[in-house]
């Protein structure tokens, strides 16, 4: 047990640290010395002066904070660590103050000083002004990753009023409430993405942030930087400072991992463990960091295909669908057209003079006549080339007509000339149908004898409605 210090032995450290102010009182603007148990054991005459302190008042005795309320020289004493340079408020003016711990000989804390350096911080203003500039930088640039990583829809963005979009929402809110892992299934523009923001804005970890990578955008050899974060000159032109990976930044909210279907063989088993294990080591360390985070996964492609055939593992694939949410081709629900196109029409760009794009009813029956095989991001192309093509504010069925595209098998008008991309189209089409049929419908060799990868093969097949 530590003996605590004689109070000889701390007026002897005291008197020691007076006699050596009287020396250095050029330096500085005033001085305050107190105890361990921060009481005011001494304070010069300019000192006084600069707290406009009553010449008949005696301070000694109190403690500190009676007589400068935002003092910390009970931190130094209770650390032991100093505060070499501050500002701190005194009534409407600022003093540039240093305060130090006065130990004894064994290092045991006996009190505290403090120096006021300037009483007028204005001998600082460009330090100041730079410290504050930088601030404001930090700040917006704070602000601006904030917001990057807040949610950016919420559940009604997703449109619709069908049977099955009502039946879909349902899902996605009972689901938002677990805090599993989710997988979310469906072709390519059906809304995946949103309905991940959707889910995560509905759950406990709204307040977290969502932090999105699409698996197949990044190239295979920077996947585990990029999930994992890289260590303080892991590689050969790796920065000196510790880069954060995806997992870090989700910390306490979502990782949503799109095209999970594409990712290497290799970085599954390093996924799984940090899902199973919650933790994971970044690329070049041997530090093991421990994080809280729900995965949110998608794909366009059939992931019990892809373990059949043992390219996506099968223990990665049953922990990451816990909770699976099939999203509804937009041919599957004709009905949303119409509520589809006002809320699209209303994010296409207009005329200056133009108040606002009608598209008529006859319109609507054209588009709902088509298979949509790329959903909804295919609805708004078409809605954007017709507003491109139209010369008024009404969109009616013989410009979206124009603006629809060629379907694929369909001939051409009697003496008009064959169109290229369609023909190119049915001759790809009927190449896939005839790879499948020559390979009892086994997607990956049917892939391989075409000489395209499996990625593009399912890309292929949803782009021509092949069921295969």
């Amino acid at each position: 047990m530590t003996t605590p210090p004689s109070p000889a032995d701390t007026d002897h450290t005291i008197e020691h640290a007076v006699d050596a102010f009287s020396q250095l009182r050029d330096y500085f603007e005033g001085a305050i010395v107190v105890d361990s148990q921060t009481r005011i054991t001494w304070i010069d005459t300019r000192y006084r002066q600069l707290l406009k302190l009553d010449p008949a008042f005696d301070p000694l005795g109190l403690h500190v904070e009676e007589i400068i309320p935002h003092s910390l020289l009970r931190r130094v004493v209770e650390t032991g660590q100093p505060i070499l340079l501050d500002i701190m408020n005194f009534d409407d003016r600022q003093f540039v103050v240093c305060r130090i711990p006065l130990k004894d000989d064994d290092g045991t804390v006996q009190g505290a000083v403090g120096f006021v350096f300037y009483d007028n911080v204005n001998y600082l203003a460009p330090i100041l002004e730079k410290f504050e500039h930088l601030q404001r930088q930090l700040s917006r640039a704070q602000a601006a990753l904030t917001r990057e990583r807040k949610t950016k829809y919420s559940l009604s963005s997703f449109v619709g009023f069908s049977d099955t979009v009502k039946e879909l929402k349902s899902v996605v809110r009972r689901f938002a409430l677990r805090d599993g892992a989710a997988l979310i299934l469906g072709e390519t523009g059906t809304g995946k993405e949103l309905l991940a923001h959707a889910m995560h804005q509905q759950s406990d970890r709204a307040d977290g942030p969502f932090v999105a990578v699409n698996v197949a955008a990044i190239p295979e050899s920077l996947l585990e930087a990029e999930f994992f974060g890289v260590a303080p000159g892991a590689f050969t032109g790796a920065d000196r400072k510790a880069r954060p990976g995806k997992f870090e930044l989700a910390h306490s909210g979502t990782l949503f991992l799109d095209e999970i279907g594409d990712m290497p063989a290799a970085l599954q088993a390093k996924l799984l463990r940090a899902l199973q294990e919650g933790e994971f080591e970044p690329l070049g360390s041997n530090t093991v960091k421990k994080v809280d985070v729900r995965i949110i996964a998608a794909t366009s492609q059939d992931l019990e295909d892809r373990v059949a055939d043992k390219s996506f593992r099968a223990d990665l694939y049953y922990r990451i669908a816990v909770l699976t949410v099939h999203v509804p081709p937009l041919r599957a629900r004709l009905d949303d057209i119409a509520p589809l196109c006002d809320a699209l029409l209303e994010q296409t760009p207009r005329g200056a003079k133009q108040h606002g794009w009608i598209i008529t009813p006859d319109a609507v029956e054209a588009l709902q006549g088509h298979d949509w095989p790329g959903n909804v991001r295919e609805l708004r192309n078409v809605l954007e080339r017709a507003a491109a093509l139209a010369t008024s504010e009404t969109l009616d069925g013989t410009v979206v007509r124009r603006a629809m595209p060629r379907r694929v098998g369909t001939s051409p008008p009697p003496h008009a000339q064959p169109d290229l991309a369609a023909t190119k189209a049915g001759a790809e089409r009927q190449a896939i149908v005839d790879a499948l049929a020559a390979s009892n419908g086994q997607k990956t060799a049917a892939a391989a004898s075409l000489g395209i990868s499996r990625s593009q093969f399912y890309e292929k097949l949803r782009r021509h409605s092949i069921d295969g």
